[in-house]
């Protein structure tokens, strides 16, 4: 009887933690420096890159380190404001901003598969010509699909 006890103790701590503002708004804010720290770093990357080689204009990597920036920069700022976010009326608007920074996180990471595709293709000397339209396809139809469940 005396573990069981026990686990009851730790299921009413979590419980207390869990209705807990003050908790809460710590571990949000937390999450939003972490994520802060991650789009600070993308930030600076992305200077670094553009500094180096600003003759090259918006490559793939450029591209990838400003949609890392923007998602965890989002993300972050949602963390920060959560409560003011609960509060958007009507509710879609929520949805919508907490929705949106996964769908641009999706975008980044095919970015980052079609780059390896596209050094992949090059170093198999195969033609790399159906792999950009094939990621703004894929984009094009998940950004379609949630903007029909939005609706």
């Amino acid at each position: 009887m005396v573990p069981s006890y026990g686990m009851t103790d730790a299921s009413n701590w979590w419980e207390d933690v869990n209705r807990s503002p003050l908790w809460q708004d710590r571990i949000f804010h937390v999450l939003a420096a972490f994520y802060g720290a991650v789009a600070a770093v993308a930030l600076i990357q992305l200077v670094r890159i553009q500094l180096r080689v600003p003759e090259f204009g918006w490559t793939t990597q450029k591209v990838f380190h400003f949609l890392n920036f923007l998602v965890n920069g989002v993300r972050s700022l949602v963390f920060v404001f959560r409560r003011d976010v609960q509060k958007l009326h009507p509710e879609i608007i929520q949805h919508i901003l907490l929705d949106m920074p996964s769908l641009a996180f999706f975008t980044t990471y095919a970015l980052l598969v079609l780059f390896w595709a596209e050094i992949y293709y090059q170093a198999r000397a195969v033609s790399t010509d159906g792999l950009r339209p094939s990621f703004f396809t894929i984009n094009a139809v998940v950004y379609a699909v949630q903007v029909e469940i939005f609706k």
